[in-house]
């Protein structure tokens, strides 16, 4: 298990003003309007970021929009199938041994499905919700694991929504999806804390709680809507990256909540 040094070298975190300075981050989904903010944000904090989505047009756009935001910041993209783990360990392998380490993955793989009545919920859906939004945490944190342990402050960020504490009629399926990867996220939490023995965690699996999301092209296509509980996508990022300046062992295992507990 990795420590970390009290005098980090010019690759490692710790050497600017934030933890995030010189980390290396791993963003999943990174191409929507979440991804968008999420690179801008850690870009910003002077971390290298790492951006994969199965769109390969959006996903250059996004990661050139971060690059020009913040000359001489390093992100990079790369079209992974999330769905494959045989490719994200490939990615995860990738990554590290690129950059010397990774100490965080930000899941923003999203999708949603649902019905006007519990009775008339596709079982098509919970396929389709089953892959986006369970596989692929199941996938990059399995990939990403042993990576972010070695860290010494690896942070795995999972982004998840009020309605998987209480479902809707609905919303079954969605739900219910949720509330599998929040459940994983926490199994993962439990990995590094039992890791962490004695003296704690050294890396933390946290789950990120919003209500939905908004974005500035949302509010010009309906601006008399007042989109109440929703959480901008500048607030998700900011709080993405307040993750990184919280203890390990104080974010391990725990739901932050972005918006009212329903």
């Amino acid at each position: 298990m990795t420590t970390p040094t009290s005098s980090p070298t010019p690759n490692e975190p710790g050497n600017g003003q934030g933890p995030l300075e010189g980390a290396v981050v791993a963003v999943a989904g990174a191409a929507g309007p979440a991804g968008r903010a999420a690179l801008l944000r850690l870009a910003e904090a002077g971390a290298t970021v790492v951006a994969a989505d199965a769109d390969p047009a959006r996903l250059a756009e996004a990661v050139d929009a971060a690059r020009y935001a913040h000359g001489g910041a390093t992100v990079t993209g790369e079209t992974v199938d999330l769905l494959d783990l045989d490719a994200t360990r490939a990615w995860a392998d990738r990554t590290e041994k690129e950059f010397g380490r990774i100490d965080g993955v930000v899941h923003l793989v999203g999708g949603w499905r649902g019905s006007k009545t519990f009775a008339d919920t596709p079982l098509a859906d919970w396929d389709t919700l089953h892959n986006l939004l369970i596989r692929t945490v199941q996938h990059t944190s399995l990939a990403f694991h042993d990576a972010l342990q070695r860290s010494g402050n690896g942070r795995y960020v999972l982004i998840s929504a009020a309605g998987a504490s209480r479902p809707t009629a609905g919303n079954a399926a969605y739900a219910a999806a949720k509330a599998a990867a929040e459940a994983w996220t926490l199994a993962l939490g439990d990995s590094f804390a039992k890791l962490g023995g004695d003296s704690g965690p050294q890396a933390a699996a946290t789950i990120l709680v919003i209500k939905a999301l908004v974005h500035d092209a949302m509010r010009a296509e309906r601006p008399n809507a007042k989109f109440a509980g929703f959480t901008d996508v500048k607030e998700l990022a900011e709080a993405i990256a307040g993750v990184w300046d919280r203890p390990a062992q104080e974010v391990n295992g725990t739901r932050l909540w972005l918006t009212p507990k329903p």
